[in-house]
């Protein structure tokens, strides 16, 4: 693995060593350990706003021994037009890294393509690769794993926390049920390439709960939609709450990828009930995301070596 730009190109055997390692740093952190990012600068590209993901990302570097340079899309001639190519060739010439969170996945690809450097997608339209990663270690701490187990997303169907979960699905063969209004369906092209039985679709959230061991949900409108409050009356009847939680399995655990908006997509009291969970998902960003750079760190080293 030289970049990870998807849950889609990631093999099981990747997903399940990058789970392995990050739980062993998790285990170890605040120890003297190794520091794979030694003397590295790493980029973090975003044009999109973020808390969680630019906080654990620069803790993450700086543990590792590097040191992170954010780069908002007010620093970059890519608002004032430079292709994403050009940029690439400048920066894989001054960095040892990049972290990318945009709007198309098509830019990251490129950035990855044209600077030859390490590049992780931090979060695009199309995929949201380390909050999956950080889901799956939760469910391992809190469920054992996913074997047996089924796992609901209630909410957009097609947006990119639902389309990296499908592939993750696809990938390790777990139970994932989808359930979204008819507007926000994963395309019959999309379920055809995925070509996965054990991912279901529904327009029944109760359905989708039934028997769920994990209701993981997100906002209904993603970075950039806010204005769109026709798709958001879609979901009416979508919110996860105690009336919905009735049909999950008894030990089941609720996922939220935060913010959450309390009202809207879950209520308080459901996500305060299950908050140290919740909050567990987010404090995993961290770990997963050391592994991710600690890995491609150690394979671009193998790579320079020969």
């Amino acid at each position: 693995m030289n970049h990870l730009l998807s849950i889609e190109a990631l093999a099981a055997g990747e997903i399940l060593d990058l789970l392995a390692l990050a739980a062993e740093l998790k285990r170890h952190r605040g120890t003297p350990g190794t520091q794979p990012l030694a003397g590295q600068t790493w980029a973090l590209i975003f044009t999109k706003s973020s808390t969680r993901t630019r906080v654990s990302f620069e803790v993450g570097i700086r543990e590792l021994g590097g040191y992170p340079m954010f780069l908002s899309k007010n620093d970059l001639q890519l608002g004032r037009g430079e292709p994403i190519k050009d940029t690439a060739r400048v920066l894989g010439r001054m960095v040892h890294g990049a972290i990318i969170r945009t709007f198309a996945q098509q830019d990251v690809s490129d950035f990855a393509s044209y600077s030859n450097i390490p590049t992780v997608n931090a979060l695009t339209d199309d995929e949201h690769p380390c909050q999956i990663l950080a889901d799956l270690l939760t469910v391992r701490e809190t469920l054992g794993g996913w074997d047996g187990r089924k796992i609901a997303f209630i909410g957009d169907g097609f947006s990119n926390m639902t389309r990296s979960w499908m592939w993750a699905a696809k990938r390790l063969g777990f139970e994932l049920a989808v359930a979204a209004p008819a507007a926000c369906l994963p395309p019959a092209e999309f379920l055809t390439a995925l070509d996965a039985p054990n991912v279901s679709v529904t327009l029944d959230p109760a359905q989708a709960a039934q028997g769920a061991h994990v209701i993981n949900t997100d906002v209904w409108l993603s970075m950039g939609q806010e204005e769109q409050t026709d798709k958001e009356r879609a979901f009416d009847g979508f919110q996860i709450n105690a009336p919905l939680l009735q049909h999950a399995a008894a030990d089941h655990i609720v996922l939220h990828c935060l913010p959450a908006y309390r009202g809207k997509e879950i209520t308080a009291e459901v996500l305060e009930h299950h908050a140290s969970t919740i909050f567990q998902q987010a404090e995993n960003r961290l770990h997963v995301q050391k592994a991710v750079l600690s890995h491609l760190a150690q394979a671009a080293d193998l790579r320079a070596r020969h």
